[in-house]
């Protein structure tokens, strides 16, 4: 059978019902679902964390009885293994719905379509891929992490018009409106970690928080090879969001003791770089990186292969200066038909900037 508007607009309710909990199910993806009979819902739930129970389990919860011959909406193919939690393909079974309509099919291998055929051998109708590209965008760090195995990197910086992030002197507050900043809190509470280098610490002394936008904060990462850094500043607050702090082994021995009294996570590696650092996060169960680094630490996480999306908010000022730091530092680009191309480009206003979004090649 082909899908309806009425799928559609369910699938739609199960990625608003998925996205409460951004942030939050790493390694895990975001899921929702939504039961329905005789076109009433008759019960809803999402994946809140990674070890709790899946979203059909919390919808079968609330629909209870009635959930026999009822047709079941989520975004992603129910999991047909056992895990942290039991498949959910056996729940949805067991308790005898009639239909199964699913967002995407799951590309992780544990799962990989046999949700679907177990689902289909036990006479249930299975319809799949309703707004599969919606449901595609919203765990495109999962299917990252799955594919690659590595997490999403996305680069977000606010450059003026002509493509400075500071004036000369170093001062960089603000360069984009109060409704970028406010976008770029949300964006922090959909993300794992946030990584910046020693300079932006000594700089601007960041708190890199939602700022109250939601309960959610990502880990903050500083990357520090000398850890010439203040030992007082609002990243060390760890009862505010986590640290981590990644350093050269040996390197400033005494900040090192302050930090991991302060209960900042101080990791001591042979080579501090964004391929090391970011590989380090994936074995945590990171999915999700947002890099608000400056330029320099920028250019070396391109070049290193961990930046796949840019986020650019560009502020309608111009501030000039030859000295003035750019965005990305140097890449040993010298013909500009080496400039990276970004695909899948969107473009947007917010306030009186615009936003420009792309995926790298």
């Amino acid at each position: 059978m082909v899908a309806d508007d009425f799928d559609r607009q369910m699938i739609r309710r199960c990625l608003q019902l998925a996205r409460k909990a951004e942030g939050r199910t790493s390694p895990n993806p975001l899921v929702g679902s939504v039961i329905v009979k005789a076109g009433k819902i008759i019960g809803e739930g999402y994946h809140p964390a990674a070890g709790q129970p899946h979203a059909e389990i919390f919808a079968l919860r609330a629909a209870g009885e009635e959930a026999q011959d009822a047709t079941i909406y989520v975004n992603l193919e129910p999991c047909n293994h056992y895990g942290r939690t039991p498949p959910c393909s056996e729940a949805l079974i067991k308790a005898r719905v009639g239909k199964v309509v699913i967002g995407m099919e799951d590309c992780d291998p544990r799962v990989a379509g046999s949700g679907i055929q177990t689902l289909r051998a036990e006479g249930i109708e299975v319809i799949v891929g309703v707004e599969e590209e919606a449901c595609q965008e919203l765990n495109e760090a999962f299917l990252q992490r799955i594919k690659q195995q590595k997490p999403l990197g996305i680069l977000k910086y606010a450059m003026t018009l002509d493509g400075k992030i500071a004036t000369t002197t170093g001062h960089s507050a603000w360069v984009s409106s109060k409704a970028s900043r406010q976008e770029v809190h949300h964006l922090r509470s959909t993300c794992d970690a946030v990584i910046i280098g020693g300079n932006t610490v000594r700089k601007d002394n960041p708190q890199l928080t939602t700022h109250g936008l939601t309960e959610h904060n990502p880990i903050r990462v500083v990357m520090s090879r000398s850890l010439d850094l203040p030992d007082d500043c609002y990243l060390w607050n760890t009862e505010v969001a986590p640290t981590m702090v990644f350093t050269q082994t040996n390197s400033n021995l005494p900040l090192q003791a302050t930090l991991s009294n302060k209960g900042v996570e101080v990791v001591s590696l042979d080579d501090v770089t964004p391929q090391a650092v970011n590989h380090h996060l994936y074995q945590q169960g990171v999915s999700k990186i947002l890099w608000e680094c400056g330029g320099t630490l920028a250019a070396q996480a391109i070049s290193d292969g961990v930046i796949q999306k840019v986020m650019a908010f560009i502020a309608p000022k111009i501030i000039g200066g030859q000295t003035a730091p750019s965005p990305v530092g140097n890449l040993g680009f010298e013909q500009m038909t080496d400039a990276l191309c970004l695909r899948r480009v969107s473009i947007k206003t917010v306030a009186r900037d615009i936003l420009v979004v792309g995926y790298l090649q």
